[in-house]
């Protein structure tokens, strides 16, 4: 269970990080800047990590089902986790929810560390 807990938090941060600066910073930039601006261009070349969110979030959906599969998460908090790649920011708080839920739960994870 442990290798599948740590690829379940980088893939959180990494689909975290990919939709909050898509949604956050590319999004507004490609509509909200000065039309041909600079940061209208960058906004529309930052775009193409939307492709990039979508790929790791599907494998961030089948990595978050089957810990909690393993974990025996309740359906309703399985599907919070599988949801929270969806809304910026909130996979963020969802990762710590289940670390902290996990970690509680078996305690060989508490010392898990994977750098992020």
């Amino acid at each position: 269970m442990k290798k599948l807990f740590n690829a379940y938090r980088v893939l959180a941060i990494v689909v975290g990080v990919l939709l909050a600066f898509c949604a956050l910073v590319a999004m507004p930039l490609k509509y909200l800047a000065t039309e041909g601006g600079t940061l209208q261009t960058f906004g529309e070349n930052a775009s193409i990590l939307w492709v990039a969110h979508g790929w790791a979030f599907m494998i961030y959906v089948v990595v978050a089902f089957l810990l909690s599969r393993r974990a025996r998460w309740t359906p309703g908090f399985t599907i919070v986790a599988l949801v929270a790649g969806l809304v910026p920011l909130l996979i963020f708080w969802v990762e710590h929810k289940v670390t902290q839920r996990l970690r509680a739960e078996h305690p060989e994870l508490a010392a898990s560390t994977t750098g992020v």
